[in-house]
């Protein structure tokens, strides 16, 4: 039979009459042996001094707080920020918070306009990235923005810079570069997703009914008391509108892909819009500054633009096509 030995006979012997605490574990100090642990710190006198320590740390960090939420910038900013931090839990299945940041974002006065339609092909192209690819909190926020802007970049005015700038008083830490790359992965991880590749045909057909959209959009934010001299009422300026239109149409028909792969689509578009308007018999009405107002590209993009439209179809007034002449 095995020996017993000393310490072995001290520990069922022992009675654990002289008992202390230290740093919160009750020890007997008689045998060592620990008959209770994660006790409240705040009993012994050290545990009492880092207590009060903390306790006077937190006041004066809320202290600090208060001072700060008292000014209407900061306040909002933090607001702000404290609504985008349930991002991490939302971004996986809702689009709670991210309808709340379109939201933040259009109250920025730059200009944002978002429709239904927009707003239903954002989310679904948003979600739809995030059902086979969920990064981090930080990422996924870069990637919405950048979903954002692929969005509505054909058919808004605003530019990129006043777009990063209104994300980054937001709260998020993104530049050009960051929302480029952004844009390259959604656009690669779409590509998976279309088996079927693009012909040259469909991808012609798209840029095209691009531009018939932004031109009718341009040409209508050309208000009629801005023209209204050259009229002699409403009526007349719809029907030389639609006109205009359909001279778009006969013109769009003839310019091949090659010609407009590369082009900035809304550039061309304001260029397109006064080359026509100098097409029509009388070529005063649609001038570059009016152009320049509805289109907001200057003088020297509109001619720009304007010059490859000559090179392609030569000077407008020399320009045949079957109804382009108005009665």
């Amino acid at each position: 039979m095995k020996k017993k030995n000393k310490h072995d006979n001290l520990d069922l012997e022992c009675e654990h009459k002289n008992v202390r605490e230290e740093g919160g574990d009750l020890i007997c100090q008689d045998c060592g042996l620990i008959l209770d642990s994660k006790r409240p710190y705040k009993d012994s006198s050290d545990a009492r001094f880092f207590s009060d320590s903390q306790i006077d740390y937190e006041r004066r960090i809320r202290k600090n707080d208060s001072r700060a939420m008292q000014d209407p910038k900061i306040k909002q900013k933090y607001d702000k920020i404290k609504t985008l931090n349930k991002w991490f839990q939302d971004y996986q299945s809702s689009f709670t918070e991210q309808k709340k940041t379109i939201e933040l974002l259009k109250s920025y006065g730059i200009g944002l306009n978002i429709d239904n339609v927009k707003y239903k092909e954002i989310k679904d192209r948003y979600l739809k990235y995030n059902k086979y690819h969920r990064h981090t909190y930080q990422n996924m926020v870069i990637i919405f923005l950048a979903i954002v802007w692929m969005a509505i970049k054909d058919t808004t005015h605003i530019r990129l810079e006043q777009f990063i700038n209104a994300a980054q008083q937001l709260g998020h830490k993104i530049n050009k570069k960051m929302l480029n790359n952004a844009m390259q992965k959604v656009r690669r991880t779409e590509d998976t997703f279309n088996k079927q590749t693009k012909t040259i045909y469909d991808l012609e057909k798209e840029i095209k009914e691009k531009i018939k959209i932004l031109f009718q959009k341009d040409l209508n934010q050309i208000p009629y008391e801005a023209v209204q001299t050259h009229f002699k009422d409403k009526g007349e300026y719809q029907k030389l509108k639609l006109e205009m239109q359909k001279r778009v149409n006969t013109i769009l028909n003839q310019i091949s892909y090659n010609d407009i792969q590369n082009l900035n689509y809304k550039a061309f578009t304001a260029g397109l819009i006064y080359y026509i308007g100098q097409t029509l018999e009388n070529t005063k009405i649609f001038t570059q500054y009016l152009v320049e107002k509805s289109s907001k590209f200057s003088s020297t993009t509109i001619r720009k633009k304007y010059n490859v439209l000559k090179e392609i179809f030569g000077n407008p007034e020399d320009l045949i096509l079957t109804g382009y002449r108005l009665e």
